[in-house]
């Protein structure tokens, strides 16, 4: 239409019609860019909330329950000579091992990858059931791929008569450590 002119009413109609289809074109162009504007700058918002979420979870921890270092097990004469008590293995990680001259304490957790063994009472061993390792009643590794024996925790008597755990000290018997005090209690 640049180079006619219109003429008459019709002309002028139709010239009104093409500055409006041409106003509106612009204008919804301007819409859609604004829109996607936008949606770009809510999907960066989004983005950088999610990074801000994760960032602050780092400071709340997933456990919320950790059981006590120190915990009593019962009265020595609930305990029977030549068996391994497995009643503390879910709640504490824990076997109570009775012997004729006393007790220990073995931690419930393979030397090899952190795994917790399972109490075979018919082959008298404690057997790993991620890698295949095995212990004795005493906690010695004898097959596969543990490298050191179970570790002992500190035992003891409380002043009311019962035994104690306490799951903070480790004996480790490459140290030499099952010898010390605290290691096994005396019977």
């Amino acid at each position: 239409m640049e180079g006619k002119k219109p003429i008459g009413a019709i002309g002028g109609v139709a010239q009104a019609t093409a500055v409006m289809a041409e106003t509106s074109g612009t204008k919804a162009a301007a819409d859609r860019r604004g829109f996607l504007v936008k949606l770009g700058w809510a999907g960066f918002a989004l983005f950088q909330l999610t990074w801000i979420v994760s960032f602050m979870r780092f400071f709340f921890p997933r456990t919320l329950f950790e059981p006590p270092t120190t915990f009593k097990v019962g009265y020595p004469w609930e305990f029977t000579v030549g068996t391994v008590d497995i009643r503390f293995q879910q709640r504490y990680r824990v076997w109570i091992v009775r012997e004729t001259e006393g007790f220990y304490a073995l931690l419930g957790k393979c030397t090899h990858l952190g795994c917790t063994p399972v109490w075979w009472e018919g082959e008298n061993k404690f057997k790993c059931p991620c890698h295949g390792s095995g212990f004795t009643k005493e906690g010695v590794n004898y097959e596969g791929p543990a490298p050191r024996p179970l570790e002992r925790l500190k035992i003891g008597l409380a002043e009311d008569g019962q035994i104690v755990i306490d799951s903070s000290v480790v004996f480790r018997r490459e140290r030499g450590e099952w010898e010390k005090p605290g290691a096994f209690l005396r019977a």
